[in-house]
């Protein structure tokens, strides 16, 4: 299976989107409010229809920024917010992404690339992060398993993927997950070394 754009698109166009749960999850969503400077620069990589930064630009955030593969979930944030100057909406390979970020929102893109692409995101978060930038949001936590996407992970290959490059400050199964990713979600903050 390629995971590329049309795999994605195909996947929107066919409203197979199991992920999409039509809001902000309430992790990030209390993450980002207590978040005091909002003229930071923020990256949603892999957003899909982006609630997460619909929430941002709500709440003042308007250096924020998603990219995706796919260019109908892009639309569908165009779409729910009309306002919202296009180049906020980045139609990319993350992996081709250049620029320089505080805050990048891990939210099911992780989860979704081939787990062999795991330590080129980690070395791409990393240059895409200014010095004292942070990655924050979830990842999930359940085996590690050929079928997917979602793919997943544990506590340990994660802090073990990370901590070369990246200061781990919290990773703890998230208390505040949606019913049916309760105890299946970790949340975490890494800071960039």
């Amino acid at each position: 299976m390629k995971l590329n754009s049309d795999y994605w698109e195909e996947r929107y166009q066919n409203n197979e989107t199991g992920w999409n749960v039509g809001e902000i999850t309430l992790p990030l969503k209390e993450y980002i409010d207590q978040i005091n400077d909002k003229a930071i620069r923020i990256l949603i990589p892999g957003a899909g229809n982006g609630y997460e930064l619909e929430y941002l630009i709500q709440k003042g955030f308007e250096n924020s920024y998603v990219v995706d593969f796919a260019t109908t979930p892009l639309e569908n944030i165009q779409k729910r917010l009309p306002n919202l100057d296009r180049g906020h909406l980045i139609q990319s390979d993350f992996f081709d992404l250049e620029g320089q970020y505080d805050l990048i929102l891990e939210q099911t893109f992780f989860c979704a690339i081939d787990p062999e692409l795991r330590k080129s995101y980690v070395q791409k978060i990393k240059s895409l992060l200014k010095p004292t930038g942070k990655l924050a949001g979830l990842l999930f936590q359940f085996p590690l398993t050929e079928v997917g996407p979602p793919f997943g992970g544990s506590i340990e290959e994660y802090k073990n993927l990370f901590k070369n490059d990246f200061t781990i400050k919290t990773i703890e199964t998230a208390y505040n997950s949606i019913k049916p990713r309760k105890e299946n979600e970790l949340f975490f903050i890494f800071e960039k070394k």
